[in-house]
């Protein structure tokens, strides 16, 4: 049976080529909203860390209305460190668009959900949005798409795949460059001549493949996937399987079952072959599990998630300062929150660890992570995390291997220099120089992951905040040696209290401070990046005598630069691997694992004597 009323797609992009624009645009016009109805720009980003940084991190379903026919749309992230969420979605849809920005062409995202999108052998629409900036060049970008067809070895169907040529923000597309703008139809059009609509067994056993997890605090977990065979009822019993797992086998019964309807889930009493339904009442629900009929249990094989790359500590807080600002402090707490993490991330791992504070969480990436502590410490969570470490590998030799990744890097001409040589000491390797789009220089390096940890802060002083860097995950290759995460050393607190004016004055001329005066410090408490390559102990807190004689007013003299407040990424790039970060829903802090600065002195005489 063919559902000729149904089409699943899905919008893949590299970062901000306008695929959340596209969606709110083809809602509008297929009459999801009133007329007079007031619609938030990007209105898929429901997430406020989604709002806040313009980037998708969650995939989205949602479905529109067109001619009669249903068109169930997913929305991707575009961001490398996301890209298990595309990877799990691609099996609930039965082809996709590829947004592609008219002016800088397909980047390094672009190639990964590309890639990923052929590998299933999933029909593409080419969408080159944004035709209407003035230095579009999109014949030549049309050009570049093709050219990375044929490098992701596209089958001949795929190759003859449609272009459609859009300007998602003034809301038209248009098959021919040289037709007259009007609306989305001709984008509308394409999918439905060109998407294939879903088919199967309508009157085979149920099977539906669980893509995505969501949660309710009302319903709980909600499990959302296509109907890949028969039809599913409300009050139906199943069985739970999974590929992964052959001694899985759970009686469950299907209690609410829904459809997307625009931004809304609707209640329905049964769907068939082809539907996307998201389903609710079954408490032990996971991503890759597959619902079945009763008498037919055959679990559909998943798509195998990419592995982690990057993990890092995740600790209870027992800082001086532990359990003032925080509303969940315990391990207990910690725990809880990081395991219910994995029921939404597959990209995600957490491991116990020997000591019952500490728990390693692996992730994708440095981005992948932080927005993890981020939505924790929003949540009323108080924690310390260590540096981000990569995940090492070794072969059938013992050979110790290393995650490596392909960084993209445009920068003005006049930083070239600058950025080939922090990353040449960050054991990078320049595959390739040439011109971007715009004109400026273009950097193609092989680097080791953990030469990218910390670096995009320098790489946005050294070029004035004008580069752009992309990183593509490449596999494992050989170790490539040791290498110095930072060059200077931190300025530490010398004692507990509240650092004053007069002490941050003195201590200014050591280097570059992070706090400002009134803030609690404590010993061990990292206030600043020191001048030099050693780290030095200061006292903050130290007021000017009373004894002194001195001239009226020579106080307020006390002229202090102001602080450099780093950002949550910031502190995570500066941190060292003898440090942590105190993370609370109100403060960032960095400190040394270490506090008592005796016991930190013989730790790194031992340290320096192993090595020897």
């Amino acid at each position: 049976m063919i559902r000729e009323d149904i089409r699943n797609i899905a919008i893949i992009a590299h970062v901000d080529h306008g695929k959340t624009t596209l969606v709110d645009e083809l809602l509008k016009q297929s009459g999801v909203f009133r007329a007079n109805q007031e619609v938030a720009e990007r209105v898929m980003d429901s997430n406020d860390l989604e709002r806040e940084r313009g980037i998708t991190i969650l995939s989205k379903n949602t479905a529109v209305w067109y001619k009669n026919t249903k068109i169930n749309i997913i929305d991707t992230p575009g961001h490398a460190d996301f890209g298990g969420e595309v990877e799990r979605v691609l099996k609930m849809v039965d082809g996709v668009i590829l947004v592609v920005d008219a002016f800088e062409g397909p980047m390094p995202q672009t190639k990964f959900v590309l890639k990923k999108a052929l590998e299933m052998s999933l029909p593409v629409i080419v969408c080159i949005n944004k035709i209407d900036r003035p230095e579009a060049r999109c014949e030549e970008v049309e050009e570049e798409v093709l050219e990375l067809l044929i490098d992701l070895d596209a089958s001949e169907e795929q190759l003859d795949c449609p272009f459609v040529y859009a300007s998602a923000k003034a809301g038209y597309a248009v098959k021919d460059l040289a037709d007259e703008p009007a609306s989305m139809s001709p984008l509308f059009e394409t999918i439905l001549d060109y998407i294939p609509a879903p088919e199967g067994d309508e009157t085979g056993p149920l099977q539906i493949l669980i893509s995505t997890i969501d949660y309710n605090e009302y319903v709980g977990r909600i499990g959302v996937g296509k109907v890949d065979r028969g039809v599913i009822k409300v009050n139906q019993d199943a069985v739970l399987v999974n590929h992964h797992d052959p001694d899985k086998k759970q009686k469950v019964r299907i209690s609410k079952l829904y459809e997307f309807d625009g931004l809304t889930k609707t209640d329905v009493t049964e769907a068939s072959i082809g539907s996307i339904v998201a389903i609710s009442g079954i408490a032990d629900l996971h991503i890759g599990d597959t619902i079945c009929a009763v008498d037919c249990p055959e679990a559909i094989p998943f798509q195998k998630i990419s592995e982690p790359t990057i993990s890092m500590n995740f600790i209870v807080n027992d800082s001086p300062l532990a359990g003032q600002e925080g509303k969940y402090v315990t391990s207990r707490h910690l725990r809880d929150r990081l395991f219910r993490e994995l029921n939404t991330d597959v990209s995600l791992r957490v491991e116990d660890t020997e000591d019952t504070d500490t728990f390693k969480v692996s992730g994708r990436g440095e981005l992948h992570l932080s927005i993890l502590i981020e939505t924790m410490r929003r949540e009323g969570y108080e924690f310390a995390v260590s540096k981000a470490e990569v995940i090492y590998k070794f072969d059938e030799r013992n050979r110790r291997l290393e995650p490596m990744e392909l960084a993209y890097i445009d920068v003005p001409d006049e930083f070239a220099g600058t950025v080939i040589q922090k990353l040449s000491l960050r054991k990078g390797e320049l595959q390739g120089m040439g011109r971007s789009s715009d004109g400026s220089t273009r950097l193609e390096f092989e680097i080791p992951s953990r030469g990218l940890i910390g670096f995009r802060n320098d790489f946005m002083t050294d070029t004035k905040g004008a580069g752009v860097i992309n990183t593509i995950f490449e596999g494992y290759g050989p170790y490539k040696g040791d290498l110095q995460y930072r060059s200077q050393g931190s300025l530490i607190a010398f004692e507990d209290g509240e650092a004053v004016a007069y002490g941050l004055f003195n201590a200014q001329d050591r280097g570059t401070l992070f706090i400002g005066p009134g803030e609690k410090v404590y010993s061990g408490m990292v206030i600043g990046q020191s001048g030099k390559s050693e780290d030095i102990e200061l006292n903050v807190c130290k007021t000017k005598h009373l004894t002194n004689t001195r001239a009226s007013g020579s106080d307020e003299a006390l002229k202090l630069t102001p602080p450099k407040i780093l950002s949550l990424e910031q502190a995570m790039e500066f941190i060292d691997t003898d440090e942590l970060l105190e993370v609370t829903p109100k403060s960032l802090r960095i400190r040394k694992k270490i506090l008592d600065p005796t016991m930190r002195k013989r730790e790194m005489i031992r340290s320096r004597q192993s090595k020897n």
